[in-house]
């Protein structure tokens, strides 16, 4: 392989990072696969795209929202009467983190 984006003994130093056992046959189909995916990168980075505009999607999307409607929310005391125990207007729960008083 002339000119590899990307040579075996990177191949398997990466492999190695990753916890990856790889035959001798593996890490060279590997190198290949990688060195392909490589050399197509380096072919994008030769166009021209200064007059592309930035985006977040390659077509147009819209993202339609939900209108924003005030609705009624729940009765606090309905709420709270529906819990085990409730105190000063919240629910009550158990002791997380003790505080020095």
């Amino acid at each position: 392989m002339a000119d590899a984006k990307i040579t075996l003994e990177q191949v398997l130093h990466v492999a190695k990072l990753a916890r990856l056992r790889l035959s001798d046959d593996e890490a060279r189909q590997m190198q290949q696969q990688l060195d392909a995916i490589l050399g197509y990168m380096a072919g994008l980075d030769e166009l021209d795209v200064s007059d592309v505009p930035p985006t977040l999607h390659s077509i147009p999307m819209d993202a339609p929202l939900r209108p924003d409607v005030p609705v009624r929310c729940s009765d606090r005391a309905e709420t709270l009467a529906q819990a085990p125990e409730s105190e000063a207007g919240g629910f009550a729960v158990p002791l997380v983190l003790e505080v020095d008083s």
